[in-house]
């Protein structure tokens, strides 16, 4: 009894001294220990027994199996269960049919190291220790056990043996590797504090293993006994560090291995340490002063198991100072072991109150005293929550190491200079890489069969990135290169025409095989194949995120433990989920819902929806096909004519650049900018008034219809059917209009009378700064717009005349033109005015996709700035995003349109008035919002098969498609 007492009592001061922020803190202690008390004299002898076994069991068993563990529980009162392969809810209707016939509630274990899936179907991986090692941030770690802790505690499981404590400083390791935090010991450690903490915030109980540390052996104790050749001085300094720390923290339980340790066990040799007295009394709980739960590994593993008879190696293990025997290979023996050692006196009643109390008092702190069954309904969806997917793609981001990059090469710069090239190595996919690398510039997969297809295929490329890409779904999976890709890649940083990128989705021990890496001009790791993790790094390479992890092992000699470069972000535009940047995606499922509901209504054929927040695309979906007859659907390559979003994605831009360079002022008159316009009534209008759309011009110019016959076809005055002299215009295809024509436009611009002063949309405008531009530069609107944001920003689907860049196939078709070009618009703006300036208008003319169109909109909302380039000055951008005549009843700034200033208007009346953007007439749609850093494209070519369908504009979609985006942004 006295031994009962000061076991009782220094547990609860151990428990006290863990920290009160943990949930499994009992706060009543004695009502704690009454009920260890009242459980424990109501048990039988067999039955205390009983508590110290924890059986295996797997849901995808037969049917007798599982039956046979139940009797097992009914009859002999086992302790706990331990499931391993099989599904959620089947393990789930298992441990609540377990539970009920258990007399004293089962404790139920799980190996879930990375997450139920190490085990289950139908559940969540989260990354391997080793991925979580190369985080600098441990609150990231923490949070991962919590999620961990939470998905195994809503499936009814009690312990997770978690976390893995092995000091991994042998990369021949079969068995620990990537289960490891890495080679540093004080990295392991706190590591380990995290997810420990997060795990038990979670109600779990942690379990640090496999002491006294498994990292530095090449032999699996699944199949046979490892020796740790370490001395104690050694075993102090690297091994034991982690065991140290998290018992200081409060670890709540310690798993022993099977292990020989010579320079520990000197009575014994070959004895297992599970089973040596030296190891886990004398080293574990006198040296180390644990005082919580101590647990063996599996006795059924060839390393222990062979070493005794059934039922004696039970008994040796719990002599040697184990409490919980982890999967005993015979229950029935071992119990018969221990009532006979029980009997003569080797099992003494207060040893076993020890061990089967402690147990008992496990059970207390995880709720069992008030136990309650799984609950069914929702298991599922509560195990694969969204969440999951936000701090998955936290934690991989956080990971990502950077270990060699030449000449600066990552983040990627001026990608108007890259011509890039993918090269795929390994046994793995790596498409969500290589589609992701395409979001931020072309870059183009080349294949070969040996060494001179790859330089052939690769000679007219300056960059050259290469994915190896190893098979993701276990921890031990292969993750060394071939002879032949060993060899390829070095040929190919060889190659001086061009820089290469090596990224690795593999264990980092893969590098050790590589010779050396002279020539290789950029390193990144990524740890695992998934597909976020695959995401990630094409970010980091392109500069969408940054880059802060270090190597947690040595992955050569040229790289050490602790290795990592620091890349900053560049500000372009990243992936993610909606979920990451605060938004509900079961509330945004809304626009999918209505814009469905568009083509249903045949407001337009097909569309493109992009919605991004805080520098994340968060939504980006295509709908429908081209045409209502096409067989292909829209996808994320088509491109649009934007038609008036040409006007804040072209024009503008280049107006701010040259106020900027004092080329242009906003006080100008158009006589300034057009000194023929002297004579004119447009002389004294200002580039402010007619960019706010105040300026008095008539709304547009039907420059067409003049050049018509009587019966309205094309004049043979005006057009040709092929190129000629001074017909260089292509108006459409087989359509050429006269050069001479240039002039009348500008001649009958020059002839309108203004209108009334008050606010008029207007078209007219941009056909002078168009002109002005031009004249100012030397050069045409679409070059100079290429040159200066286009290239720069990797927009690689953005194009006047897109005919000359792109296949027929990839543009949208905008009309069935039945009254001018008499033909399928289809590659040549709609605009007629635009056409008629051979595609290239200041108002109209741009082509491209909803990606590049958030791109530029994203450029607006940082300031003026994208990767990595300063493009506009912030100061310039608040100035046109200015309503200068809201006074009069005017909502636009200097070409943007603004929010509405009465009930009706361009948006959903649920923008901030700093927001801005702008619509087009074939049914296109941009808006950005900086107080909510959002942006949002929608495109369509509500024109096709004819501009009279006003369908979209009438029903005011695109802003109820707005509505539905704010009403999901979480609160």
């Amino acid at each position: 009894m006295r031994i009962d007492f000061y076991f009782s009592f220094f547990f609860l001061v151990f428990v006290n001294a863990i920290g009160q922020h943990n949930p499994l803190i009992v706060n009543d202690t004695l009502a704690q220990q009454n009920w260890v008390d009242t459980q424990y004299e109501k048990m039988s002898i067999e039955e205390r027994i009983g508590q110290l076994f924890m059986v295996n069991v797997a849901s995808n068993q037969s049917k007798s199996a599982t039956d046979g563990i139940k009797a097992l529980i009914e009859k002999h009162q086992i302790g706990g269960v331990i499931f391993s392969t099989g599904g959620p809810l089947r393990q789930a209707k298992l441990t609540n049919a377990y539970q009920a016939v258990s007399k004293t509630p089962l404790m139920v274990g799980m190996d879930a190291e990375w997450g139920l899936a190490m085990r289950l179907d139908s559940t969540y991986a989260f990354p391997w220790n080793m991925t979580l090692g190369a985080i600098q941030d441990s609150s990231i770690v923490e949070k991962i056990g919590f999620q961990v802790g939470k998905h195994a505690k809503r499936l009814g499981v009690h312990i997770n043996f978690a976390p893995d404590l092995d000091v991994n400083n042998n990369p021949q390791n079969p068995i620990i590797g990537n289960r490891s935090f890495g080679e540093d010991p004080v990295n392991v450690a706190q590591k380990g504090i995290a997810f420990m903490t997060g795990m038990e915030r979670a109600g779990v109980l942690s379990c640090g293993k496999h002491f006294p540390g498994h990292g530095d052996t090449a032999t699996d104790s699944h199949h046979a006994l490892p020796v740790i050749t370490s001395t104690r001085e050694r075993l102090d300094s690297i091994e034991l560090v982690p065991f140290k720390t998290l018992i200081n923290k409060g670890l709540s339980s310690v798993m022993v291995a099977h292990l020989d340790v010579p320079n520990v066990e000197f009575l014994r040799k070959g004895l297992p340490s599970t089973l040596s007295d030296q190891v886990v009394t004398g080293l574990l709980k006198d040296d180390l002063g644990f005082n919580g739960l101590v647990i063996t590994d599996a006795l059924n593993m060839r390393a222990v198991s062979e070493f005794a008879p059934q039922g004696e190696v039970e008994l040796n293990a719990f002599l040697a100072g184990n409490d919980l025997l982890l999967m005993p290979e015979n229950v029935l023996k071992a119990k018969e072991k221990f009532i006979a050692a029980y009997n003569s006196g080797i099992i003494t009643e207060n040893r076993l109150s020890s061990s089967v109390k402690k147990i008992l008092q496990a059970k207390y702190k995880v709720g069992l005293h008030n136990y309650k069954p799984v609950q069914l309904e929702q298991l599922y969806e509560d195990l694969n929550a969204v969440q999951n997917d936000v701090l998955y793609e936290e934690a991989m981001e956080n990971a990502i190491t950077v270990v060699k990059n030449n000449f600066s090469l990552m983040p990627i710069k001026k990608l108007e200079n890259k011509r890039i090239a993918y090269v795929h190595f390994g046994d793995d996919s790596g498409d969500a890489f290589l589609k992701t690398l395409n979001n931020f510039v072309d870059v183009t997969e080349i294949k070969a069969n040996d060494m001179a297809g790859y330089r052939t295929g690769l000679s007219k490329y300056n960059l050259v990135i290469i994915g190896f890409h190893k098979n993701n779904a276990t921890p031990w999976k292969s993750y060394k290169f071939t002879k032949n890709e060993r060899f390829w890649i070095q040929e190919i940083s060889r190659m001086r025409t061009s820089n290469t990128i090596l990224a690795l989705f593999a264990k980092p021990y893969a590098l050790l095989d590589m010779p050396d890496f002279k020539t290789i001009d950029g390193l990144v790791v990524g740890y695992q194949n998934s597909q976020i993790a695959q995401e990630n790094v094409a970010e980091a390479i392109f500069g969408a995120i940054g880059a802060n992890g270090k190597l947690p092992v040595s992955a050569h000699p040229e790289f050490p433990v602790n290795s990592g470069l620091q890349l900053k972000p560049l500000m372009r535009l990243g992936y993610s989920i909606p979920e990451r940047v605060g938004i509900s995606s079961g509330k945004l499922a809304a626009v999918d819902s209505l814009v469905k509901a568009g083509l249903d209504s045949l407001m337009y054929p097909g569309a493109q929806v992009l919605i991004a927040k805080k520098g994340k695309v968060i939504y980006n979906k295509n709908f429908g096909r081209p045409t209502y007859q096409s067989s292909n659907n829209i996808d994320e390559n088509n491109i649009y004519d934007l038609a008036s979003l040409t006007k804040i994605l072209s024009t503008l831009p280049l107006i701010m650049k040259m106020e900027e360079e004092g080329k242009i002022a906003l006080n100008n008159t158009f006589m300034e900018l057009v000194p023929e316009y002297e004579e004119t009534e447009l002389k004294d209008v200002t580039v402010l008034k007619a960019l706010s759309h105040y300026g008095r011009l008539p709304a547009w110019i039907a420059f067409y219809i003049d050049t018509l016959t009587k019966n309205r076809k094309p004049s043979p005055d005006f057009y040709r059917s092929s190129p000629m002299e001074g017909y260089s215009y292509k108006v459409a295809e087989n359509l050429y209009l006269t050069d001479a024509y240039k002039d009348s436009i500008y001649n009958r611009i020059g002839r309108q009378e203004l209108k009334s002063n008050r606010y008029r949309y207007s078209d007219v405008a941009y056909y002078v700064f168009k002109k002005y531009i031009e004249e100012t530069y030397g050069e045409s609107l679409d070059k100079l717009a290429n040159q200066f944001m286009y290239a720069p920003m990797g927009l690689q689907h953005t194009s006047f005349n897109p005919l000359e860049k792109f296949e027929k196939e990839e543009i949208v078709p905008t009309e069935e033109d039945n009254y001018y070009r008499y033909q399928t618009i289809q590659g040549y703006v709609h605009d007629m005015g635009a056409a008629m300036q051979g595609g290239v208008g200041g108002h109209a003319g741009l082509f491209s996709n909803a990606n590049d169109v958030a791109k530029i909109m994203q450029m607006y909302l940082q300031g003026g700035v994208y990767g990595g380039v300063r493009f506009l000055n912030e100061r310039t951008i608040r100035k046109f995003n200015t309503c200068y005549f809201c006074h009069k009843d005017v909502r636009r700034g200097v070409g943007f349109d603004k929010p509405q200033l009465k009930e009706k208007g361009p948006t959903c009346g649920c923008v901030s008035r700093k927001s801005f953007g702008h619509s087009g007439f074939t049914g296109t749609y941009t808006w950005a919002d900086p107080d909510e850093e959002l942006v949002y494209v929608f495109l369509s070519n509500r024109t096709y098969p004819s501009a009279s369908n006003t369908l979209l504009v009438k029903s005011g979609l695109r802003t109820r498609i707005q509505q539905a985006i704010y009403d999901s942004i979480i609160n």
